[in-house]
C-alpha cells in the first residue's frame, strides 16, 4: 500500500504547489493555504520537498508558523482581511455594471 500511496501524495503536493503558484497571480486564490496543503502532502511522501517549502524566503515563515504553532501571524490575518474586503468592494462595484 505504501508503494502505491507515495506517488499519489507527490501528485497531490505538486497539484497544490501549482494552485498556490497560480494564487500569486490570481488575487482570489489563496497562496499560503495551498502551500500548506502541499507541504502536508510532501511530508507524507517526500520530506525534502516539504522542507524546501518551509525554507521559501517569502512563504516559508507563514508555513513554519502554522507548522510549529498552528497559528497565522497577525500581519497575515490583516492581509487576508484587507484582501477580502477589497475583493468584496470590487465585486460590489462591478456587479451592477453587468446589466443582469
Amino acid at each position: 500500500m505504501r508503494r502505491l500511496s507515495r506517488p499519489l501524495w507527490i501528485a497531490g503536493g505538486a497539484f497544490f504547489v501549482g494552485l498556490g503558484t497560480l494564487g500569486i497571480f490570481i488575487p482570489l486564490l489563496p497562496t499560503v493555504v495551498f502551500y500548506l496543503i502541499a507541504a502536508w502532502c510532501f511530508s507524507r511522501s517526500h520530506p525534502e520537498w516539504a522542507e524546501r517549502l518551509y525554507r521559501h524566503p517569502k512563504y516559508g515563515p507563514h508555513l513554519r508558523e502554522w507548522r510549529d504553532r498552528g497559528a497565522i501571524t497577525r500581519r497575515g490575518k490583516y492581509a487576508a482581511l484587507g484582501t477580502m474586503a477589497f475583493s468584496t468592494l470590487v465585486v460590489g462595484m462591478t456587479a451592477g455594471a453587468g446589466g443582469c
